[in-house]
């Protein structure tokens, strides 16, 4: 289960509802990138964010939406594999989408289904589909 960030609600709102009214629409990020956490990053973008020196936040792309009868979903359709760790990174738990490789606003985020404790030279790697967002 993903959940949507402060900055991504509000922009979606100001865009629906308020775009022709003082420049508010949204401009869809040319970017997508994973970022790993060690702790919920939260919906206001607060949680432990990898800080190893080899650590970089990794491209990726998302299939067609899949309308089901509960929830509409999206998955990446690439596989992301992460540099080897140069560092013990500690329990990875969560994952967020940013819209950008450095900095940026935090768009989505959701918590590993199986958290993954990574330790020097490991590789964090998600496999096409592991990365679901949906929505109900």
């Amino acid at each position: 289960m993903s959940s949507i960030s402060n900055y991504l609600e509000a922009a979606i709102l100001n865009h629906i509802y308020r775009g022709n009214i003082g420049g508010t629409v949204f401009a869809q990020p040319s970017s997508l990138f994973v970022a790993l956490y060690t702790s919920d990053p939260t919906d206001a973008d607060s949680g432990a964010e990898i800080t190893d020196a080899a650590y970089v936040r990794q491209p990726v792309t998302f299939g067609a939406p899949v309308v089901g009868v509960a929830k509409t979903t999206i998955a990446n359709d690439v596989l992301i594999t992460f540099p080897a760790a140069t560092v013990d990174w500690g329990v990875v738990t969560h994952f967020g989408i940013k819209d950008a490789l450095t900095a940026g606003n935090l768009l989505d985020h959701g918590q590993l289904t199986v958290p993954k404790s990574i330790m020097t030279l490991d590789v964090a790697i998600f496999s096409v589909g592991d990365i679901e967002i949906s929505r109900d």
